[in-house]
C-alpha cells in the first residue's frame, strides 16, 4: 500500500476552478494506478476519474468529462484533479485511491490505498 494525502479542496462559487492534489509515500507510487473518488451527503461514494500507472489512458465519469483533467507526476509521488468550470452538484467529499498494477477502469473494489478526503463544496 501507499499513504495518501489530498489537499485543495475549499468553498468555491459555480464556475470557478479548484486543484486538488494527493501526495503519496513509498516507492510504490509508478506502479499504482491512481483516481479520485467522491461522495455527497447521504449518497454513496462514485468514481471521478483515474489514471493508469503507465501514466496514460486518462478515464472520467460522464459528469465531470470535459470539466476535470487528472494527472500525476511520478517524479513527484504525486496525482492532480484539475477541476474546471465547478458546479454545485460537485460538491463532496475528494477521496484519493491507489490500486497496484490494475488498468485505468478498476472498479473501486480494486483500491487498497485511499487518503483521508478533502471537501470541495460550490455554491450557486
Amino acid at each position: 500500500q501507499v499513504q495518501l494525502v489530498e489537499s485543495g479542496g475549499g468553498s468555491v462559487r459555480a464556475g470557478e476552478t479548484l486543484r486538488l492534489s494527493c501526495a503519496a509515500s513509498g516507492h510504490a507510487f509508478s506502479t499504482y494506478t491512481m483516481a479520485w473518488f467522491r461522495q455527497a451527503p447521504g449518497k454513496e461514494r462514485e468514481f471521478v476519474a483515474s489514471i493508469h500507472w503507465t501514466n496514460s489512458f486518462p478515464y472520467y465519469s460522464d459528469s465531470v468529462k470535459g470539466r476535470f483533467a487528472i494527472s500525476r507526476d511520478n517524479a513527484k509521488n504525486t496525482v492532480y484533479l484539475q477541476m474546471n468550470d465547478l458546479k454545485p452538484e460537485d460538491t463532496a467529499v475528494y477521496y484519493c485511491a491507489g490500486a497496484p498494477l490494475r488498468p485505468a477502469r478498476a472498479s473501486m473494489s480494486e483500491y487498497d490505498s485511499w487518503g483521508q478526503g478533502t471537501q470541495v463544496t460550490v455554491s450557486s
